[in-house]
């Protein structure tokens, strides 16, 4: 199998629209809580203040340590509960953490162990919504449970059902939850965006041609309305979000089908990117419903200022910050900003290394594949670096931020830091 898309592995991780985020969909839960994949707002950036302005010495406090499992899944949290997706014993398990102490309050199994030569276990982030938890498995069982005790409310085979074929390095669409139905891509012929009722499990919409690729779909407010722009192996798309009928659509191939970061809004505009030495654009569009498409902007090929691999970029105050992955099979990352108006080159960290990142209180916060949390600064004047630390080991899952504590992955291990700045 070819290797040159495996750092996708999703969780990619992380993307972000402008501070004042434009709307996109969110799952139930009070303030500082990040409830499904990129968080609150779907776009990575969290509203919490008062976070850490200099880094301990020591680096932030450790509040736990817990058992973890095989798997790209990242972490979602609601009302003091921590949901993610581990293999471990033979299954893919969703699993439930207290996230004062870390301790297990349930697992269920999902599904089989699935098995593949990027990287096992599942791939995609859980979103919690209301009483329910949604989870997508590598091999794609859409499957939803009970927030409070994990019991099994519907299943199904997405793949198989619509009779396709799981996507090379696995099945990667985080679910997403817009009223009362959840969206994954599937990247069937005639389905490669399906829609399922929360309550009842039933197909609500199937939609598009394209391959599945590896990115997660956002709801962004575009040309005067509400749409489900989705990421495909071939294409982003723009799709009415109650029926998925087709707005728009802006071939945009890449090797592997390896399109994998979530689209993101930069006021009436979206900014895609990817790795394998591809590049970025950004699409402006005219009209509401037969929607033209246009280049603002793009960098593509070798010389591009922005190749996201697995990691989608933040999106703040007119800028984007991202990791720049060099060469076809990216073996070297710069941490780059980017003049989102322009799409020219503000600064870059060279070598930086494989992450990924969110943003919130005018930081980013960086994981890195070393295992390392990194605190810099979120500003376009230069990189400044406010700390770091290890706390993991190797890791691709960007950190998930709730109430001053930052929660991290492995194949191991979940681990919760103390970030805030009055401890």
């Amino acid at each position: 199998m070819n290797g040159l898309c495996w750092r996708f592995l999703l969780l990619a991780t992380l993307i972000f629209p402008a501070i004042s985020a434009p709307e996109t969909a969110q799952a139930d839960g009070e303030q500082g809580e990040w409830p499904q994949f990129l968080g609150p707002h779907r776009n990575g950036i969290s509203d919490e203040t008062g976070l850490l302005t200099e880094w301990p010495e020591a680096g932030p406090k450790l509040v736990w340590r817990a058992p973890g499992g095989v798997g790209m899944s990242g972490l979602t949290i609601s009302r003091g509960r921590l949901v993610t997706m581990v293999q471990r014993d033979g299954k893919q398990r969703v699993v439930s953490l207290d996230v004062k102490s870390g301790k297990t309050v349930w697992q269920t199994p999902v599904a089989p162990a699935y098995k593949n030569g990027m990287g096992n276990g599942p791939r995609a982030t859980p979103a919690i919504s209301g009483n329910q938890v949604f989870v997508f498995t590598g091999e794609g069982i859409l499957a939803a449970l009970d927030f409070a005790d994990g019991s099994p409310l519907w299943s199904h085979n997405v793949v198989n059902e619509l009779k396709g074929t799981v996507a090379e390095y696995g099945m990667a669409s985080s679910p997403l939850v817009i009223g009362s139905t959840v969206v994954v891509t599937a990247g069937v012929e005639g389905a490669s965006v399906v829609a399922y009722d929360t309550k009842s499990g039933k197909l609500a919409w199937k939609s598009g041609d394209d391959a599945a690729g590896y990115s997660s779909a956002a709801l962004l407010q575009l040309s005067g309305r509400k749409q489900l722009v989705v990421y495909t192996g071939e294409a982003a798309v723009g799709l009415v979000p109650e029926t998925g009928t087709p707005l728009w659509r802006f071939p945009f191939e890449t090797n592997f089908f390896c399109n994998i970061v979530t689209p993101i809004a930069f006021k009436d505009q979206v900014f895609i990117s990817s790795g394998e030495n591809h590049g970025c654009v950004m699409l402006s569009f005219q009209g509401t419903d037969a929607i033209q498409v246009k280049e603002e902007w793009k960098s593509l090929g070798s010389q591009s200022v922005l190749r996201n691999e697995w990691q989608t970029s933040i999106l703040a105050d007119g800028h984007l910050y991202g990791f720049d992955n060099v060469g076809a099979a990216g073996p070297v990352s710069h941490l780059t900003c980017v003049n989102a108006e322009t799409g020219k080159r503000v600064w870059q960290k060279l070598r930086f290394g494989k992450g990924n990142l969110i943003a919130a209180d005018g930081k980013l916060f960086i994981s890195t594949m070393a295992g390392e949390l990194v605190a810099v600064r979120l500003t376009p004047r230069a990189y400044e670096e406010l700390g770091r630390t290890t706390l993991i080991g190797t890791t691709r899952q960007a950190p998930a931020l709730s109430n001053g504590q930052i929660y991290l992955r492995d194949d191991d291990e979940i681990v919760c830091v103390d970030v805030r700045g009055k401890q």
